[in-house]
């Protein structure tokens, strides 16, 4: 007699044959061969873009205050020690909030290139190293580094009181007016930045197009995607084990890794990538285990208390999203590849000597050919929106914040 056991364990096996039957057949019913697994990968990807979620360390995020004044302080060069330095000078919105050079000009000792700005509302560490846990904190690092903008309370308090507008929006977001003596000031500006900035998001891309017509088993549309970024998406997915990092709706797994581009730097030095961002983060009094983490139950802080550095993470570094490549070219921590092109040789051609001897070994040479190199690339491009993003308009000011005039027309205000 048949047990009750067995008999759920082929209710569900039917149930998974079926599911993984009608997966196949939304490929097959818009014109495309593609596995089942396929299907359940492509799905992964999306959808996109992702749902909003307040940063819980963050106080003002999503504040519409907070917003209009982290827009103008992104913008605002007189924040700077010399009035010339902005947070946009070298995260210019043309180039996807990136300055298009190898290393950031400014960044002592100049060895790291400067990271794109889009999404960043959905990242766990900011920076290569992961230097920090917070977008907030991240913000305020270039705002105090003399090698960069060299601001200071006083110098901060001084130009939020000279911008009625700025001010305003300032006392809206956090209750008070700017005060150069108060400790608060310099991250309170560094989170009206991070607000805004988590308003920096990427519409959806060819890819994304492709993955939700194949949801809806839409054939028309899942045809306009082209044929090589499809022979490209299947390497990605299969061969070169590309998703196995760059995972999920960002194609990214936001943690660490040795990819094997040199960790030398001039004069004479090392670049410790992830195992130094440890100790960095660590030592940072503005982690979200310290007193300015608005979340006062510090759950947001697990990832940062149980952090250790390990020998494996020395020239470890951060595994970026995938989106919008074709505005943040060179490529790499150190900006040492030049195009799409380059970065699927270094791939293909990989020196596996380079890699760490310790952990598990993901990366392989997978020795493409010239084709399957075009498709891999075709691919990449899919995953940038095929129009210019507009993202430099200035946010709404809330209504307390404006002029009182009699004849104005106030919108309403919000991201």
């Amino acid at each position: 007699m048949t047990s009750r056991r067995t008999k759920g364990l082929r209710r569900r096996a039917g149930l998974a044959l079926a599911l993984l039957a009608v997966l196949a057949s939304a490929g097959a019913d818009v014109g495309i061969e593609l596995s089942a697994e396929e299907l359940d990968r492509i799905a992964s990807h999306g959808p996109w873009p992702l749902p909003w979620s307040a940063d819980p360390g963050n106080r003002v995020s999503g504040n519409a205050a907070a917003i209009f004044l982290g827009h103008g302080l992104f913008f605002d060069e007189a924040l700077s020690a010399n009035g010339k330095v902005a947070c946009a000078t070298c995260h210019n919105p043309a180039r996807g909030f990136q300055d298009s050079r190898n290393v950031a000009k400014g960044l002592a000792p100049g060895t790291r290139n400067t990271p794109g700005l889009f999404n960043v509302r959905h990242q766990r560490w900011f920076g290569w190293d992961g230097a920090h846990d917070n977008l907030w904190s991240s913000s305020l690092r270039p705002i105090l580094d003399p090698g960069e903008m060299g601001g200071s309370a006083a110098r901060s308090a001084r130009r939020l009181k000279a911008s009625p507008a700025l001010h305003c929006h300032y006392r809206a977001a956090f209750g008070k007016p700017a005060m150069a003596d108060d400790p608060e000031l310099l991250v309170n500006l560094a989170k009206g930045i991070a607000a805004w900035q988590e308003t920096l998001v990427s519409p959806p891309a060819p890819f994304d197009r492709f993955r939700d017509a194949l949801a809806r088993k839409d054939a028309s549309t899942a045809a306009e995607y082209p044929p090589a970024a499809r022979r490209g998406l299947r390497l990605f997915l299969g061969r070169g084990q590309c998703a196995t990092c760059h995972a999920g709706p960002m194609f990214s797994n936001g943690e660490f890794g040795d990819i094997g581009i040199p960790f030398f730097v001039k004069p004479g030095g090392v670049d410790p990538g992830r195992q130094g961002g440890i100790k960095r983060v660590q030592s940072n009094p503005y982690n979200l285990l310290g007193a300015f983490n608005d979340d006062v139950t510090r759950e947001n802080a697990t990832g940062t208390r149980h952090l250790r550095p390990e020998h494996r993470n020395f020239g470890e570094f951060k595994v970026p999203s995938l989106r919008n490549l074709r505005l943040t070219a060179p490529y790499m921590h150190n900006g040492s590849i030049a195009s799409l092109h380059d970065v699927v040789r270094h791939y293909s051609e990989l020196n596996e000597d380079r890699l760490h001897s310790d952990g598990e070994r993901i990366l392989k040479p997978l020795g493409l050919t010239a084709a399957e190199s075009k498709d891999l690339v075709a691919f990449l491009e899919s995953l940038s929106p095929t129009e210019p993003i507009s993202v430099a308009v200035k946010p709404m000011p809330i209504r307390d914040c404006l002029p009182a005039t009699r004849n104005s027309r106030i919108p309403a205000a919000g991201r």
